[in-house]
């Protein structure tokens, strides 16, 4: 009898056990962007959120809220000291994070390992575009023009010093072997105005993002030099060259992705990797993410972790050259 009251008392404790390796679920999904409506945060937010309602991957409904400020570092701050342990949230995030932690501008004591990163799920390129009717039809005619006169061209951008948008053109100008910090540079509030500015030849040079100008190709009014990703994007973007392509060795991926906080547990953190291998398998996310503007860049769990700790180094690299840093 004792032995069979001993059988019994292990299979409930393995059961017991089996069930709590299981029993986390998210309750309040929720994906946290770091931004006001209508951004990018929100459109990485929105990708999740939507294609995870309509698979059926989760069984809740995840909802966006929003928590603007410092272009996540409010956020971050924010998940790390009032939130660290919150399972049930996820955060966007972007390159515009990552290089942003790397210069301290999300505060001096957090890095990269500060969180848990759980997914990279899509990606744009930075490109280079010009008026249509500008003199330059490819990379190499605007680097010599450029090394030839460093002050006569001005560049343009959504982004202030030290942001993604003006990395994007330090990498043009470093092409040319010219000083960031001595190029001409315009900054603006966001793409479109950069574009308006470019058409009132205002800037001659905009250092964007392909995805964000996709919708302005048909109209003739521009044309783009080069994208710089490793390799041609498919679709209406295959007849444009990369800047690899020309000679330059110039990569700008945007990618958008999703973070935890820092004291999720290993449980918890599984349980959004397994949902996010098995979202981006599904045709309902592959439509989302084709809806968005957004290439195929996936990294999920710890290789998107290891990834993220390349990049802090990488782009601390960046800024040192640039002088941002000391």
């Amino acid at each position: 009898m004792r032995k069979m009251l001993h059988f019994v008392a292990i299979c409930v404790a393995s059961a017991t056990l089996a069930s709590s390796a299981q029993a986390f679920e998210a309750t309040k999904p929720l994906c946290l962007a770091p931004a006001k409506p209508g951004g990018g945060f929100d459109l990485t937010c929105r990708l999740v959120s939507n294609s995870l309602g309509t698979s059926k991957i989760i069984e809740k409904p995840m909802i966006v809220n929003f928590m603007p400020g410092g272009v996540g570092a409010v956020a971050y701050n924010h998940v790390i000291g009032q939130r660290p342990d919150d399972a049930n949230m996820i955060v966007a995030a972007s390159t515009g994070s990552a290089l942003n932690i790397a210069q301290g501008k999300f505060g001096a004591k957090h890095s990269i390992d500060s969180v848990r990163w759980l997914a990279a799920l899509g990606a744009d390129y930075g490109a280079v575009i010009v008026k249509a009717d500008a003199k330059w039809n490819n990379l190499n005619e605007l680097v010599a023009d450029l090394q030839a006169n460093p002050k006569g061209y001005v560049l343009g951008s959504g982004g202030s010093i030290g942001s993604q948008d003006w990395f994007k053109a330090a990498i043009i100008a470093k092409l040319a072997g010219i000083n960031p910090k001595d190029m001409k540079y315009v900054a603006f509030e966001g793409g479109g105005e950069a574009l308006t500015s470019l058409l009132g030849n205002h800037i001659q040079i905009y250092p964007g993002d392909i995805a964000e100008f996709s919708g302005q190709i048909s109209s003739g009014k521009y044309k783009v030099l080069a994208i710089l990703s490793e390799e041609r994007l498919p679709g209406v973007m295959a007849d444009i060259p990369t800047a690899k392509e020309q000679g330059y060795d110039a990569v700008w991926t945007i990618w958008r992705g999703f973070y935890l906080g820092p004291k999720v547990s290993d449980e918890e953190y599984a349980y959004w990797v397994e949902k996010m291998k098995t979202l981006v398998e599904t045709d309902e996310f592959k439509k989302e993410r084709e809806v968005r503007g957004l290439y195929p860049f996936t990294l999920i769990g710890e290789e998107y972790h290891a990834f993220m700790q390349k990049e802090e180094k990488r782009f601390k690299t960046l800024a040192e050259e640039a002088g941002l840093l000391k």
